[in-house]
């Protein structure tokens, strides 16, 4: 998948307008209901990857990297499964995800984020 946001060039795109394909949540990785996710990479800066991540109905479980997101649609109750605590995100929120952290995601209806992530 080629890059929206390519290096060197001064560019801008729509993170609410922007198309993002979704796929079926590996069942593996689905708590309940029919998840669907997709992302769209924009481009990196230095040795971070950015890019938009959305999700669709269902329960997820994951085991994140390191990241800062903002989101712009939707929501989600993130359950931190090592910290037994939640929070709940939504437009707006900025959030850090450590490397590592085992998480599930609920979501209602959807939850659509930029993100910048470490490799």
């Amino acid at each position: 998948m080629s890059e929206v946001l390519a290096d060197g060039v001064n560019a801008r795109v729509s993170g609410l307008g922007i198309s993002v394909p979704l796929e079926s949540v590996a069942p593996e990785e689905t708590v309940s209901g029919s998840p669907r996710q997709g992302f769209v990479e924009l481009g990196a800066i230095g040795s971070c990857e950015t890019g938009i991540w959305e999700l669709r109905s269902g329960t997820v479980v994951d085991t994140e990297v390191d990241e800062i997101f903002v989101v712009l649609s939707g929501g989600a109750s993130i359950e931190f499964l090592d910290e037994d605590r939640s929070v709940e995100v939504g437009p707006g929120d900025v959030m850090r995800l450590v490397a590592g952290s085992r998480t599930r995601w609920t979501v209602e209806d959807h939850i659509r984020k930029v993100y910048i992530a470490g490799e």
